[in-house]
């Protein structure tokens, strides 16, 4: 069975573990190293975290970062969503993201952001099944290894709350 529950700073070294899984797809994030605990602590919010357990180990998370830091996205948010490479497809990332969009509602985020590599179906899949449309290409926006890769940018709008 798995359990959803709050991210804290006692999970990060297999949060971290997971991230470099991710890291090492080339398919997942920019990003080519995994900052310490208190940088990530420092750039995600705090009551939108949370790690999927199953059997006492850490299998995904998913936490919401600020799109900008001027008031008028107070709103908006980035998801990220990451399910440990052992244990992907057992609906875990669904699970991490659906938590992840219920919380984000209860504190105020009417606007969910993803940036997702085209080339990482299986992320693109999970976030349409959950609501996420496409509303934006975006071509060579940053590179990697030096190589220049193009960005899906996906959006959920809240139902609930921002209407």
């Amino acid at each position: 069975m798995i359990e959803i529950k709050h991210m804290r700073s006692y999970h990060w070294s297999a949060v971290a573990e997971i991230y470099q899984e991710g890291i090492a797809t080339g398919m997942a994030t920019f990003e080519t190293e995994i900052p310490s605990w208190d940088q990530w602590n420092k750039n995600h919010i705090d009551s939108c975290r949370f790690v999927a357990i199953k059997e006492n180990q850490i299998q995904g998370w998913a936490a919401l970062s600020e799109v900008s830091s001027r008031c008028v996205y107070g709103g908006v948010a980035e998801v990220s969503v990451y399910v440990a490479a052992k244990s992907r497809g057992y609906k875990i990332g669904e699970r991490l993201l659906e938590k992840l969009i219920d919380e984000s509602e209860k504190h105020a985020y009417w606007t969910l952001q993803s940036g997702i590599f085209p080339e990482n179906l299986a992320s693109i899949k999970l976030h349409e099944k959950l609501g996420f449309r496409k509303i934006g290409y975006r071509e060579k926006i940053a590179q990697l290894a030096g190589v220049w890769k193009d960005n899906i940018l996906m959006e959920k709008r809240s139902k609930k709350i921002g209407v």
